[in-house]
């Protein structure tokens, strides 16, 4: 299965952000027994590109694994040489959109306004975040004219929420500190937390 599709298939990308590096594989592991099969490494995390090569090394196809803030090429082309299978920013930028086209992986970067989104898709995105993703009716209102468009909202997705912004036509949804909060001490209390939670947003986003 491509990239895209599992993208697509799974749907939650967990965010981690300012994750210290020994604690990256335990958080993995929490989050994949959660059921979480798409992880975002964010590039202005500590030594994220090392996190990122352990990752794709320790799990192999086992979690799609990919990294975020990526804010120009040579950090896009950086984060693939470790093993990103997809590539996330902040912002459009058709310099990133394009080097990821090149290398062959998933060009997600973010946009708000129709025009921004529509223009992310015009360079090449595969999925444009939606950034911040301020309502599930924003989400309608954006796909109702560009329904071509893959959707992945960001920032204050929850589980109470995840299934109106389905609805409204999301193809994604990536969470962060509501999932991967790194600034609690990464215990094993906070792994098990970590799981449970995980699983919450994946049985949230299935129920009908």
């Amino acid at each position: 299965m491509s990239t895209l599709a599992e993208i697509r298939e799974h749907q939650l990308v967990a965010i981690i952000r300012g994750l210290e590096p020994q604690h990256v594989l335990p958080v993995t592991e929490a989050l994949y027994q959660g059921g979480i099969r798409i992880l975002e490494i964010t590039m202005n995390s500590t030594e994220p590109l090392a996190a990122i090569r352990a990752v794709s090394e320790a799990w192999g196809d086992r979690m799609v694994i990919g990294a975020g803030t990526v804010l120009n090429a040579a950090m896009a082309e950086a984060a693939v040489s470790m093993g990103a299978r997809f590539v996330l920013s902040p912002v459009v930028m058709p310099e990133v959109i394009h080097k990821a086209k090149a290398l062959g992986v998933v060009s997600i970067p973010g946009a708000y306004t129709a025009t921004e989104i529509f223009n992310a898709y015009q360079c090449g995105a595969d999925i444009v975040k939606v950034f911040p993703a301020t309502s599930p009716a924003y989400i309608k209102d954006i796909a109702g004219p560009l329904p071509q468009i893959p959707l992945l909202p960001t920032g204050g997705i929850t589980p109470a929420n995840i299934r109106e912004y389905k609805q409204a036509g999301a193809v994604g949804f990536g969470v962060g500190s509501g999932l991967v909060n790194t600034k609690q001490p990464i215990t094993p209390s906070y792994l098990e937390q970590l799981t449970e939670k995980a699983r919450y947003f994946v049985t949230a986003l299935a129920d009908q």
